[in-house]
Protein backbone atom coordinates (compact mmCIF):
# COMPACT_ATOMS: atom_id res chain seq x y z
CA UNK A 1 0.00 0.00 0.00
CA UNK A 2 2.95 1.81 1.10
CA UNK A 3 4.23 1.35 -2.46
CA UNK A 4 1.27 2.69 -4.12
CA UNK A 5 0.89 5.47 -2.08
CA UNK A 6 4.65 6.70 -3.19
CA UNK A 7 3.60 5.75 -7.22
CA UNK A 8 0.56 7.97 -6.96
CA UNK A 9 2.74 10.88 -5.72
CA UNK A 10 4.91 10.57 -8.18
CA UNK A 11 2.44 10.38 -10.55
CA UNK A 12 0.97 13.71 -9.25
CA UNK A 13 3.71 15.38 -8.57
CA UNK A 14 6.06 14.40 -11.27
CA UNK A 15 5.29 12.66 -13.80
CA UNK A 16 1.72 14.72 -14.86
CA UNK A 17 3.28 17.73 -14.56
CA UNK A 18 6.67 16.90 -16.34
CA UNK A 19 4.56 15.32 -19.22
CA UNK A 20 2.23 18.85 -19.73
CA UNK A 21 5.47 20.78 -19.59
CA UNK A 22 7.24 18.36 -21.86
CA UNK A 23 4.70 18.63 -24.53
CA UNK A 24 4.66 22.59 -23.84
CA UNK A 25 8.23 22.38 -24.72
CA UNK A 26 8.35 20.27 -27.54
CA UNK A 27 5.92 22.47 -29.19
CA UNK A 28 8.08 25.63 -28.58
CA UNK A 29 10.99 23.94 -29.87
CA UNK A 30 9.39 22.35 -32.69
CA UNK A 31 9.03 26.18 -34.23
CA UNK A 32 12.62 27.14 -33.04
CA UNK A 33 13.62 24.18 -35.10
CA UNK A 34 11.65 25.17 -38.34
CA UNK A 35 13.07 28.14 -38.21
CA UNK A 36 16.75 26.60 -37.92
CA UNK A 37 16.68 24.39 -40.11
CA UNK A 38 14.82 26.02 -42.95
CA UNK A 39 15.87 29.75 -42.60
CA UNK A 40 19.06 28.84 -40.68
CA UNK A 41 19.22 31.24 -37.70
CA UNK A 42 18.09 31.22 -34.53
CA UNK A 43 14.79 33.34 -33.82
CA UNK A 44 15.29 34.65 -30.14
CA UNK A 45 11.92 35.96 -30.90
CA UNK A 46 10.03 32.90 -30.59
CA UNK A 47 9.13 33.42 -26.72
CA UNK A 48 7.72 36.80 -27.29
CA UNK A 49 5.68 35.14 -30.83
CA UNK A 50 4.17 32.49 -28.08
CA UNK A 51 3.35 35.52 -26.19
CA UNK A 52 1.74 37.58 -28.54
CA UNK A 53 -0.33 34.74 -29.95
CA UNK A 54 -1.28 34.16 -26.03
CA UNK A 55 -2.23 37.52 -25.58
CA UNK A 56 -4.47 37.98 -28.61
CA UNK A 57 -6.10 34.18 -27.63
CA UNK A 58 -6.86 35.41 -24.25
CA UNK A 59 -8.61 38.92 -25.22
CA UNK A 60 -10.61 37.04 -27.28
CA UNK A 61 -11.53 34.78 -24.68
CA UNK A 62 -12.43 36.97 -22.59
CA UNK A 63 -14.84 38.57 -25.28
CA UNK A 64 -16.38 35.23 -26.09
CA UNK A 65 -17.06 34.53 -22.64
CA UNK A 66 -19.11 38.09 -22.73
CA UNK A 67 -20.98 36.86 -25.13
CA UNK A 68 -22.10 33.75 -23.33
CA UNK A 69 -19.80 31.80 -25.79
CA UNK A 70 -17.82 28.72 -23.82
CA UNK A 71 -16.79 25.58 -25.06
CA UNK A 72 -18.27 23.78 -22.26
CA UNK A 73 -16.58 21.38 -20.40
CA UNK A 74 -13.53 21.90 -22.68
CA UNK A 75 -11.53 25.62 -22.09
CA UNK A 76 -13.02 28.52 -24.16
CA UNK A 77 -9.52 29.17 -25.21
CA UNK A 78 -9.57 26.19 -27.83
CA UNK A 79 -12.58 28.60 -29.46
CA UNK A 80 -10.20 31.71 -29.94
CA UNK A 81 -6.82 29.42 -30.35
CA UNK A 82 -7.46 29.72 -34.41
CA UNK A 83 -8.07 33.00 -34.30
CA UNK A 84 -4.86 33.99 -32.18
CA UNK A 85 -2.86 31.82 -34.97
CA UNK A 86 -3.91 33.84 -37.76
CA UNK A 87 -3.24 37.07 -36.02
CA UNK A 88 -0.05 35.45 -34.87
CA UNK A 89 0.91 34.17 -38.64
CA UNK A 90 0.13 37.66 -39.95
CA UNK A 91 2.39 39.80 -37.50
CA UNK A 92 5.39 37.04 -38.13
CA UNK A 93 4.93 37.30 -42.08
CA UNK A 94 4.69 41.26 -41.74
CA UNK A 95 7.97 41.07 -39.67
CA UNK A 96 9.72 39.16 -42.35
CA UNK A 97 8.56 40.94 -44.50
CA UNK A 98 9.71 44.45 -43.13
CA UNK A 99 12.71 43.20 -42.04
CA UNK A 100 13.85 39.39 -42.25
CA UNK A 101 13.75 39.97 -46.08
CA UNK A 102 16.20 42.70 -46.43
CA UNK A 103 18.76 40.51 -44.41
CA UNK A 104 17.89 37.62 -46.30
CA UNK A 105 18.40 39.30 -49.61
CA UNK A 106 21.77 40.59 -48.47
CA UNK A 107 22.59 37.18 -47.25
CA UNK A 108 23.66 38.35 -43.50
CA UNK A 109 25.29 35.87 -41.84
CA UNK A 110 23.10 33.53 -38.99
CA UNK A 111 25.10 35.99 -36.16
CA UNK A 112 23.45 39.14 -37.65
CA UNK A 113 19.88 37.68 -38.17
CA UNK A 114 20.00 36.65 -34.50
CA UNK A 115 20.51 39.85 -33.31
CA UNK A 116 18.06 41.29 -35.81
CA UNK A 117 15.73 38.70 -34.13
CA UNK A 118 16.59 40.15 -30.54
CA UNK A 119 15.28 43.61 -31.66
CA UNK A 120 11.90 41.81 -32.55
CA UNK A 121 11.91 40.12 -29.24
CA UNK A 122 12.14 43.64 -27.33
CA UNK A 123 9.38 45.03 -29.67
CA UNK A 124 7.23 42.38 -29.64
CA UNK A 125 7.65 42.26 -25.52
CA UNK A 126 6.68 45.86 -25.72
CA UNK A 127 3.87 45.47 -28.09
CA UNK A 128 2.36 42.81 -25.92
CA UNK A 129 3.08 44.09 -22.02
CA UNK A 130 1.82 47.34 -23.39
CA UNK A 131 -1.73 46.01 -24.56
CA UNK A 132 -2.34 43.67 -21.38
CA UNK A 133 0.00 44.90 -18.86
CA UNK A 134 2.15 42.76 -16.79
CA UNK A 135 0.32 41.18 -14.40
CA UNK A 136 -0.53 37.10 -13.97
CA UNK A 137 -4.01 36.52 -16.24
CA UNK A 138 -5.73 33.65 -15.67
CA UNK A 139 -7.87 32.91 -18.68
CA UNK A 140 -9.02 28.99 -17.85
CA UNK A 141 -12.21 27.60 -17.29
CA UNK A 142 -14.34 24.29 -18.60
CA UNK A 143 -14.19 21.68 -15.92
CA UNK A 144 -11.11 22.23 -13.98
CA UNK A 145 -9.98 18.96 -13.20
CA UNK A 146 -10.18 15.38 -15.27
CA UNK A 147 -10.30 13.56 -11.99
CA UNK A 148 -10.03 15.21 -8.46
CA UNK A 149 -7.63 13.31 -5.59
CA UNK A 150 -10.71 13.50 -3.52
CA UNK A 151 -12.42 11.41 -6.13
CA UNK A 152 -9.68 8.65 -6.44
CA UNK A 153 -8.98 8.72 -2.84
CA UNK A 154 -12.82 7.71 -2.47
CA UNK A 155 -12.26 5.06 -5.82
CA UNK A 156 -8.98 3.37 -4.45
CA UNK A 157 -9.22 3.74 -0.84
CA UNK A 158 -5.59 4.94 -0.81
CA UNK A 159 -3.96 8.26 1.47
CA UNK A 160 -2.41 9.81 -1.71
CA UNK A 161 -5.15 11.52 -4.05
CA UNK A 162 -4.14 11.86 -7.93
CA UNK A 163 -5.71 14.91 -9.36
CA UNK A 164 -5.27 15.53 -13.39
CA UNK A 165 -5.90 19.22 -14.09
CA UNK A 166 -8.06 19.74 -17.39
CA UNK A 167 -5.92 21.83 -18.84
CA UNK A 168 -3.06 19.11 -18.36
CA UNK A 169 -5.38 16.75 -20.49
CA UNK A 170 -5.64 19.71 -22.77
CA UNK A 171 -2.34 20.07 -23.02
CA UNK A 172 -1.32 16.46 -24.04
CA UNK A 173 -3.78 15.76 -26.55
CA UNK A 174 -3.84 18.75 -28.23
CA UNK A 175 0.73 18.25 -28.41
CA UNK A 176 -0.26 15.20 -29.74
CA UNK A 177 -2.69 16.17 -32.32
CA UNK A 178 -0.91 18.85 -33.38
CA UNK A 179 2.70 16.64 -33.96
CA UNK A 180 0.81 14.45 -35.89
CA UNK A 181 -0.56 17.11 -37.90
CA UNK A 182 2.86 18.60 -38.43
CA UNK A 183 4.40 15.78 -39.76
CA UNK A 184 1.81 14.47 -41.80
CA UNK A 185 2.30 17.90 -43.47
CA UNK A 186 5.94 17.63 -43.71
CA UNK A 187 6.33 13.58 -44.78
CA UNK A 188 2.67 13.79 -47.19
CA UNK A 189 2.54 17.16 -48.69
CA UNK A 190 3.82 18.38 -51.92
CA UNK A 191 4.69 21.64 -49.78
CA UNK A 192 6.26 19.92 -46.71
CA UNK A 193 8.35 18.08 -49.20
CA UNK A 194 9.53 21.34 -50.60
CA UNK A 195 10.44 22.52 -47.51
CA UNK A 196 12.67 19.32 -46.13
CA UNK A 197 14.18 19.64 -49.61
CA UNK A 198 15.19 23.18 -48.93
CA UNK A 199 16.44 22.42 -45.74
CA UNK A 200 18.60 19.51 -46.68
CA UNK A 201 20.31 21.92 -50.12
CA UNK A 202 19.28 25.10 -50.41
CA UNK A 203 21.05 25.26 -54.02
CA UNK A 204 19.61 21.94 -55.22
CA UNK A 205 16.03 22.90 -54.35
CA UNK A 206 16.17 26.08 -56.05
CA UNK A 207 17.57 23.99 -58.74
CA UNK A 208 14.74 21.95 -58.85
CA UNK A 209 12.04 25.03 -59.57
CA UNK A 210 10.84 25.09 -55.50
CA UNK A 211 9.71 28.83 -54.90
CA UNK A 212 11.72 30.11 -51.97
CA UNK A 213 9.63 32.73 -50.92
CA UNK A 214 6.50 30.03 -50.57
CA UNK A 215 8.68 28.10 -48.22
CA UNK A 216 9.66 31.01 -45.90
CA UNK A 217 5.86 31.93 -45.90
CA UNK A 218 4.90 28.69 -44.70
CA UNK A 219 7.29 28.38 -42.32
CA UNK A 220 6.49 31.69 -40.36
CA UNK A 221 2.89 30.25 -40.52
CA UNK A 222 4.31 27.02 -39.29
CA UNK A 223 6.17 28.27 -36.75
CA UNK A 224 3.70 30.95 -35.43
CA UNK A 225 0.65 28.01 -35.43
CA UNK A 226 3.25 26.24 -33.03
CA UNK A 227 4.52 29.28 -30.75
CA UNK A 228 0.96 30.26 -30.49
CA UNK A 229 -0.59 26.76 -29.51
CA UNK A 230 2.42 26.31 -26.90
CA UNK A 231 1.91 29.54 -25.41
CA UNK A 232 -1.89 28.99 -25.19
CA UNK A 233 -1.49 25.52 -23.33
CA UNK A 234 1.16 26.78 -20.92
CA UNK A 235 -0.88 29.63 -20.28
CA UNK A 236 -3.95 27.47 -19.76
CA UNK A 237 -1.79 25.48 -17.86
CA UNK A 238 -0.36 28.15 -15.20
CA UNK A 239 -1.15 31.49 -15.90
CA UNK A 240 -0.01 34.01 -18.32
CA UNK A 241 1.79 36.79 -17.69
CA UNK A 242 4.45 38.43 -20.45
CA UNK A 243 7.52 37.89 -18.78
CA UNK A 244 7.33 34.32 -18.46
CA UNK A 245 7.77 33.71 -21.95
CA UNK A 246 10.41 36.01 -22.31
CA UNK A 247 11.70 33.33 -19.87
CA UNK A 248 10.82 29.89 -21.55
CA UNK A 249 13.03 31.29 -24.26
CA UNK A 250 16.10 29.04 -22.28
CA UNK A 251 14.34 25.90 -21.44
CA UNK A 252 12.78 25.74 -25.48
CA UNK A 253 16.40 26.51 -26.58
CA UNK A 254 17.91 24.01 -24.59
CA UNK A 255 15.49 21.26 -25.25
CA UNK A 256 15.73 22.24 -29.33
CA UNK A 257 19.77 21.71 -28.91
CA UNK A 258 19.55 18.96 -26.84
CA UNK A 259 17.71 16.99 -29.10
CA UNK A 260 19.65 18.34 -32.48
CA UNK A 261 18.91 21.76 -34.09
CA UNK A 262 16.78 21.06 -37.01
CA UNK A 263 15.48 18.12 -35.78
CA UNK A 264 11.66 17.85 -35.25
CA UNK A 265 12.05 14.92 -33.39
CA UNK A 266 14.96 16.06 -31.43
CA UNK A 267 12.54 19.18 -30.85
CA UNK A 268 9.99 16.67 -28.99
CA UNK A 269 12.23 14.46 -27.33
CA UNK A 270 14.93 17.41 -25.91
CA UNK A 271 11.26 19.22 -24.62
CA UNK A 272 10.89 15.83 -22.09
CA UNK A 273 14.27 15.80 -21.17
CA UNK A 274 14.53 19.30 -20.10
CA UNK A 275 10.69 18.80 -18.44
CA UNK A 276 11.26 15.84 -16.62
CA UNK A 277 15.36 17.39 -15.70
CA UNK A 278 13.20 20.24 -14.57
CA UNK A 279 10.33 18.97 -12.58
CA UNK A 280 12.82 16.02 -10.85
CA UNK A 281 15.42 18.06 -9.64
CA UNK A 282 13.39 20.39 -8.07
CA UNK A 283 10.30 18.48 -6.56
CA UNK A 284 11.18 17.65 -2.60
CA UNK A 285 11.30 13.84 -2.31
CA UNK A 286 10.01 13.13 1.62
CA UNK A 287 6.69 12.37 0.87
CA UNK A 288 7.66 9.88 -2.10
CA UNK A 289 10.89 9.05 0.41
CA UNK A 290 8.79 8.62 3.60
CA UNK A 291 6.25 5.91 1.99
CA UNK A 292 8.83 3.72 1.27
CA UNK A 293 12.22 4.01 3.05
CA UNK A 294 11.13 2.43 6.72
CA UNK A 295 9.98 4.33 9.97
CA UNK A 296 14.29 4.13 11.20
CA UNK A 297 15.17 6.17 7.78
CA UNK A 298 12.42 8.55 7.26
CA UNK A 299 14.00 11.90 5.95
CA UNK A 300 13.90 14.85 8.05
CA UNK A 301 14.88 17.19 5.20
CA UNK A 302 12.63 18.33 1.79
CA UNK A 303 14.61 15.76 -0.13
CA UNK A 304 15.09 18.58 -2.41
CA UNK A 305 18.18 19.08 -4.96
CA UNK A 306 17.16 23.20 -5.76
CA UNK A 307 14.39 25.36 -5.58
CA UNK A 308 11.73 25.82 -7.96
CA UNK A 309 12.89 29.26 -8.02
CA UNK A 310 16.35 28.16 -9.75
CA UNK A 311 14.43 25.36 -12.18
CA UNK A 312 16.03 27.53 -15.25
CA UNK A 313 19.35 26.89 -13.81
CA UNK A 314 18.74 22.82 -14.66
CA UNK A 315 17.86 23.53 -18.12
CA UNK A 316 20.95 25.99 -18.57
CA UNK A 317 23.01 23.63 -16.99
CA UNK A 318 22.13 20.89 -19.31
CA UNK A 319 22.52 23.11 -22.56
CA UNK A 320 25.80 23.99 -21.85
CA UNK A 321 26.93 20.15 -21.04
CA UNK A 322 25.57 19.34 -24.28
CA UNK A 323 27.06 22.11 -25.95
CA UNK A 324 30.36 21.37 -24.64
CA UNK A 325 30.41 17.30 -25.09
CA UNK A 326 27.55 16.71 -28.11
CA UNK A 327 26.79 20.06 -30.14
CA UNK A 328 24.76 17.86 -32.61
CA UNK A 329 21.82 16.60 -30.08
CA UNK A 330 20.38 13.26 -29.41
CA UNK A 331 19.23 12.80 -32.76
CA UNK A 332 22.31 14.37 -34.67
CA UNK A 333 20.64 18.05 -35.56
CA UNK A 334 22.86 20.66 -37.16
CA UNK A 335 25.87 21.93 -34.89
CA UNK A 336 24.98 25.50 -33.05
Amino acid sequence: MDFLNALVAFLNFVFVPGLAYGAQLALGALGVTLIYGILRFSNFAHGDTMAFGTMVTILLTWWFQSLGITAGVLPTALLALPFGIAATAMLVLGTDRVVYRFYRRQKASPTILVIVSMGVMFVMNGIVRLIIGVDDQNFADGGRFLISAGDFKAMTGLTEGLAIKGSQAVTVITAAVTVAALFWFLQKTRTGKSMRAFADNEDLALLSGINPDRVVQVTWILAAALATIAGVLYGLDKSFRPFTYFQLLLPIFAAAIVGGLGSPLGAIAGGFVIAFSEVMLTYAWKKVATYVLPDSLAPDGLLQLMGTDYKFAVSFAILIIVLLFMPTGLFKGKSY
